[in-house]
């Protein structure tokens, strides 16, 4: 497999996690696998998460963190997200990152829509995997809750600036886990990070 460029996105705003500890595994298995890694932690990105007034025809200057996230992003084949599930959603902090750095111009153009209305998506040609950490294990997110995270992700986030297809892996009950569950999901990441999945 040829090598490909690849964005790891940490999505848990604490210092440690689980979220932290795939990303880091995926991260690993990649880079010894040839690809090209650049990774974001946004325990560690500062900026401003209230879009605020200015609407997208003012926007805020992008902070130094978003900028760099954003021209990552670009760069990228490959999107990896870890992100745990926090109240049916993702935390509002990685929201905030989506919010701010996804704009007209750079993620999606809105001089050229669709028959519907959609404006035509500028980050095509790139795939993701998610790395999702949850209580709720798998089974029940689809049955009782209908998938709504993931459909939230990867239609309304990646899939409108078109990053698709996006693909999960759930690590679930994390809360507690057994260390032995946590090797075999870490050893999971690694694999995923071995062949750019």
């Amino acid at each position: 497999m040829s090598a490909r460029k690849i964005l790891i996105l940490n999505g848990h705003p604490g210092q440690t996690s689980l979220s932290k500890s795939l990303c880091a595994a995926y991260q690993a298995a990649a880079e010894e696998n040839g690809h090209l890694v650049r990774c974001h932690d946004i325990s560690q990105m500062q900026f401003d998460m209230d879009y605020g007034q200015g609407g997208y025809k003012n926007p805020k200057p992008l902070e130094p963190d978003l900028a760099a996230f954003l021209e990552d992003l670009e760069w990228a084949e490959h999107v990896v997200m870890a992100s745990p599930l926090w109240w049916g959603a993702i935390p509002a902090k990685l929201k905030a990152v989506f919010d701010r750095a996804l704009l007209p111009g750079r993620a999606f153009d809105t001089r050229n829509v669709n028959f519907v209305g959609l404006p035509a998506p500028m980050l095509t040609g790139k795939t993701a995997r998610v790395l999702l950490t949850s209580d709720t294990p798998a089974l029940l997110l689809r049955l009782f809750y209908g998938n709504a995270v993931k459909k939230f992700i990867s239609r309304q986030i990646l899939g409108f600036v078109g990053i698709k297809p996006t693909r999960f892996s759930t690590f679930a009950p994390a809360t507690d886990a057994p260390e032995a569950k946590v090797k075999t999901w870490l050893a999971a990441a690694g694999g995923l990070g071995a062949k750019a999945a």
